[in-house]
């Protein structure tokens, strides 16, 4: 299922060699800060929900009108 010592050592030399030393550490930070950000939206969403759950599940609290009163 998950990729051996060896082919996870041919993958990074792979990319070594089409991008270069330089870049590595970029695309890394790139790909933090995306990481980042998808938590963060992820975990706003939650929230949203949440907070959407809680509100359905209060009843509704607004009074009916009286009926009226016969003199």
């Amino acid at each position: 299922m998950f990729p051996s010592h060896w082919e996870v050592l041919v993958i990074f030399l792979v990319i070594l060699l089409l991008f270069g030393a330089k870049r590595i550490p970029e695309m890394a930070k790139g790909l933090g800060k995306g990481i980042r950000e998808f938590r963060s939206a992820v975990k706003d969403v939650r929230e949203e929900v949440d907070i959407a759950g809680r509100q359905d599940s209060q009843p509704n609290t607004i009074p009916s009108a009286a009926p009226p009163v016969a003199p």
